[in-house]
């Protein structure tokens, strides 16, 4: 009963906002505080993205679990908006449930509204993008990285702005000195942060680039990968690969297997093979339309 009249206030509450009379902008304004931080029907339509969204990767698979389960459960946890101009709203946080929302075909989210200017809002996105357990560690690293440029925080100040110890922080701004190479590893899966933290005790990104491919080709640990570092600071970086280490797990991918998946799908099909012969088999889309033609097609 509780959740249904809430449900049914968000609805009175959105009507209230396409009233050109009751147009808030301020905290000031008539009925601002009925909609400020309460829970409002909006339709998907009227937001947009937030230009300040740190998270550029969407994990396919998950945002499909996702959109089963609000197809299931509906939108159980409300996303944020801010209010721009009449009846118009920016994204704060949720891209993912509302991406999820529109692959169900919803026309309506539950949304919380705030009145923010654009560093709160970069600072709101930022702080609780931060916080999900979804973002790659160069995901992270630009967000900590934004907030001190764009917002003009100090490394300290972003700590206390995220919880996280000042170590933390500087553990993560520091992959941003890999070649971008090594960065996109990082983000591939190919190479953890751990990875990421030895090689960056190189300078000369050639010669990161080449630890970074003897890591990925004979599947280095951490720890070997961190003997690498120390025996390439000492001159003799073969000697701490050890011999046991080969390539036979590795494979090439075919031309002709690659065109196969390319005229299957209709597109592009990236194929990434490492050299422990794990992988990663990447289906590009265009529109949520060709996303849906590329899973019918996977499901055919």
């Amino acid at each position: 009963m509780a959740l249904a009249k809430k449900q049914a206030m968000g609805r009175g509450l959105s009507a209230l906002l396409k009233d050109p009379e009751n147009d808030i902008k301020s905290v000031t304004d008539k009925n601002a505080d009925k909609v400020v931080g309460n829970i409002i029907e909006l339709d998907i339509e009227a937001i947009e993205i937030n230009p300040f969204q740190p998270r550029t990767n969407f994990n396919e698979e998950s945002l499909q679990e996702l959109a089963t389960s609000i197809r299931e459960l509906g939108v159980i946890q409300p996303i944020t908006v801010r209010k721009m101009e009449f009846n118009k709203y920016q994204l704060i946080s949720g891209e993912r449930r509302l991406r999820a929302s529109k692959i169900v075909g919803l026309k309506t989210v539950p949304a919380y509204i705030r009145l923010a200017d654009d560093n709160e809002s970069l600072t709101m996105a930022l702080v609780e993008n931060i916080q999900r357990h979804d973002l790659d560690p160069i995901e992270i690293a630009l967000s900590y990285q934004r907030l001190m440029d764009e917002i003009q925080l100090t490394q300290e100040q972003v700590s206390d702005r995220v919880g996280k110890k000042r170590s933390t922080v500087a553990n993560y701004m520091r992959l941003l000195k890999l070649d971008p190479i090594i960065q996109t590893g990082i983000r591939d899966g190919f190479i953890s942060m751990g990875h990421g933290r030895a090689i960056i005790n190189i300078d000369n990104h050639d010669d990161q680039a080449d630890i970074y491919q003897k890591i990925v080709s004979q599947n280095l640990s951490v720890r070997e990968t961190e003997a690498l570092v120390k025996a390439y600071h000492e001159g003799t970086p073969e000697k701490a690969i050890p011999s046991s280490k080969n390539n036979d797990a590795s494979f090439d991918v075919k031309s002709e297997d690659k065109k196969a998946f390319a005229n299957y799908f209709g597109a592009k099909v990236d194929v990434k093979v490492a050299g422990n012969g794990k992988g990663k088999i990447t289906i590009p889309f265009t529109s949520e339309e060709d996303f849906n033609r590329i899973l019918k097609l996977i499901n055919s």
